[in-house]
């Protein structure tokens, strides 16, 4: 008999802590969905490097080894400052690099007037993350403060930019350029102009969406490079980093 109710008074207490225990760690382990590979193990820092130490390794570590982003309860918690009470930015980039066309998912949570950004393939490619209806830029209207959204961002497309004499070109321009003797010459829409400088960029094209609201249909990124978090101001948090290559 004392057997008898010993079991029932466990599998009491099981019911009664079990059901909220396994729900907590099934929320921030990582998702599961087809044709997506997880960037984050859920459980410690393996396949990032950080800036400004990137050539010390990572793996299996549950933070940097100043103490400003760790890994807890299944997310890169972002700190405002490190142990030593420093701020300042600081970027997490993934080791492999993603050269193709992707979409890019993650859920991010910020605290009140949190500072982030999420780097595509460069440092100077940064899509602003933060508490949007406190510090902008965009203004999601279904933006959920205090609690985590989901961010998605679908790199396809390419862009050119052609800037004559510190001009952008619009595509209604014609430029037409001869050099001779190392020397150009140059007619903007069937004028002839002096040239003193010609610059032309390319890339990839970005649309970026938080919770399915557009933030910027075509933010402007380089072709080779990482993915990226940064730390800045506040605190922040990421879970469920997921991408899937397109080809």
């Amino acid at each position: 008999m004392r057997g008898a109710v010993r079991l029932q008074f466990v599998f009491a207490m099981l019911t009664a802590i079990s059901p909220g225990a396994i729900a907590g760690r099934a929320q921030n382990s990582p998702k599961e969905e087809a044709g997506f590979s997880s960037l984050f193990n859920g459980k410690d820092l393996t396949g990032w490097k950080y800036m400004p130490a990137p050539k010390e390794s990572l793996e299996g570590k549950t933070e940097t080894p100043d103490g400003r982003i760790a890994v807890r309860d299944g997310v890169i918690l972002v700190n405002e400052k490190d142990r030593n009470g420093k701020g300042g930015i600081r970027d997490l980039f993934t080791v492999k690099e993603f050269n193709k066309e992707f979409i890019l998912r993650m859920e991010f949570r910020a605290a009140p007037r949190a500072d982030s950004g999420v780097y595509l393939r460069s440092a100077g490619a940064q899509l602003q993350v933060r508490d949007y209806p406190t510090v902008g830029p965009y203004k999601p209207k279904s933006f959920r403060s205090g609690d985590w959204n989901e961010l998605e961002i679908i790199v396809k497309g390419t862009y050119a930019t052609t800037t004559v004499n510190g001009k952008a070109l619009t595509g209604k321009d014609v430029l037409d350029l001869t050099v001779k003797d190392g020397k150009p010459s140059a007619a903007l829409n069937g004028k002839d102009i002096d040239v003193t400088a010609i610059e032309v960029k390319t890339g990839a094209l970005a649309d970026c969406r938080c919770n399915g609201e557009v933030l910027d249909k075509a933010f402007k990124i380089p072709f080779k490079g990482g993915i990226g978090v940064q730390a800045e101001s506040g605190k922040f948090e990421f879970r469920n980093i997921r991408i899937r290559e397109l080809n």
